[in-house]
């Protein structure tokens, strides 16, 4: 309990002191995330020892958490631009989604084997780190600076990527899983996996456009009140997930397409109205995460490893996905300093935490895996942390030259 006790205190006193520097936070090579990832480094066993987590409540807080957090980023990500405005960056993404997302899975697959694990962990680790993180992301694509240093269409395609893969990537994680584990027949496993990417669509598509047609007929009779309506789509989003995990679909994906469904719905005054207050729920709701997670990293896994450790990073944050969206740049319609920071900048974080600890509730709990995926978390926190803002302004003066 009393662990619980400092997380509640330590969460809530970095977000104050963020809130209240949020906009010039903005123009820092500094985040959020990063901030709440170095307080829970502090608080854990690795400096002062006030955090604690054993196994068991350290996945079921990250499972959990991130499965949480999770559904209110991509809800976000769904209702931050119009539906008619994502038309035309339709094929890019299919590119990002169907080329650069398994060959993401490949590339880290192969980095991992470089750690000396088996070749089905290392698949499964490469699955865990393919998707593109939403909370991440929202950091470089949203608010005033953003705006006003990147194109809109720049914008629009990381933010419809990184809520698109985010619930595709679990057919892939289950497909890894059932090499790792292979506990079931593949056809089993094929309609199983049919099933959570149609049922998904279904399910969300049906509560998206009832939420929409609801909302529309409360608008019109005066029966809805400004403030329940601002946290609407967080409720939708929470809703949506309950259905879609008791349905057994991909519940994230799920939420994407609820999102999309209601944005479609309903009109612009309604949807900016919440997309403002989803977007700040969203920016930090992510740091007691972090902050977890900051405290339970595995520093003596980590240590053994061994020197592979430091190659395995550098191929994940800096091999994994920019040569590809380089190599593409002509199919997705991108110039050269568009494709090098739409490549660079596909981080890991929430989302690949969400799928190690899918992963271990699923059996799959070799501390490999965990080692090797939060260490590259952690560098991908770091490192898009460090270069959000330096590569935002790099990309306008490149622009403005």
């Amino acid at each position: 309990m009393n662990d619980l006790h400092l997380l509640y205190a330590c969460v809530g006193v970095v977000a104050v002191a963020l809130a209240l520097v949020s906009r010039s936070i903005r123009e820092l090579p500094v985040s959020e995330p990063l901030v709440a990832l170095a307080v829970g480094v502090v608080l854990g066993p690795a400096a002062l020892g006030l955090l604690d987590l054993d196994d068991h409540n350290r996945d079921l807080v990250l499972l959990e958490g991130s499965r949480l957090l999770l559904a209110g980023s991509v809800m976000a990500a769904a209702l931050r631009f119009p539906v008619h405005d994502l038309r035309r960056i339709v094929r890019p993404v299919l590119v990002l989604l169907c080329v650069v997302m398994p060959l993401s899975v490949a590339l880290g697959a192969a980095a991992g084997l470089l750690l000396g694990l088996p070749l089905g962990l290392a698949l499964l680790l490469g699955a865990c780190l393919c998707p593109t993180d939403p909370v991440l992301a929202a950091s470089v694509v949203t608010g005033e600076p953003a705006e006003r240093d990147l194109p809109t269409r720049l914008r629009q395609m990381l933010t419809a990527e990184s809520g698109a893969n985010d619930g595709l990537a679990l057919p892939v994680v289950g497909v890894a899983l059932a090499v790792v584990l292979p506990t079931t027949g593949p056809g089993d496993v094929a309609g199983r996996l049919v099933w959570e990417v149609l049922g998904a669509v279904l399910v969300g598509a049906a509560l998206g456009v009832l939420a929409g047609w609801a909302l529309q007929r409360a608008t019109r009779d005066r029966d809805l009140e400004k403030g329940p309506e601002l946290v609407l789509t967080l409720l939708l989003a929470v809703a949506t997930l309950g259905v879609g995990r008791l349905a057994g679909t991909a519940e994230v994906l799920a939420v994407l397409v609820a999102g999309l469904a209601y944005n479609a719905v309903v009109g612009d005054g309604e949807r900016v109205a919440q997309d403002d207050i989803d977007e700040a729920i969203n920016r930090y709701a992510v740091l007691p995460l972090l902050l977890v997670l900051g405290a339970v990293l595995p520093w003596s896994d980590w240590g053994a490893l061994g020197p592979a450790a430091v190659l395995f990073v550098v191929l994940v944050l800096g091999v994994r996905r920019l040569p590809v969206v380089l190599a593409l740049a002509r199919p997705l319609g991108l110039r050269l300093r568009d494709a090098t920071f739409v490549g660079w900048f596909g981080p890991m974080g929430v989302s690949a935490v969400f799928y190690l600890a899918h992963s271990a509730h699923e059996g799959a709990d070799d501390p490999r895996l965990f080692a090797a995926g939060t260490l590259a978390v952690a560098a991908s926190v770091v490192a898009f942390g460090l270069t959000g803002t330096p590569g935002r302004r790099a990309y306008a003066r490149a622009a403005a030259r």
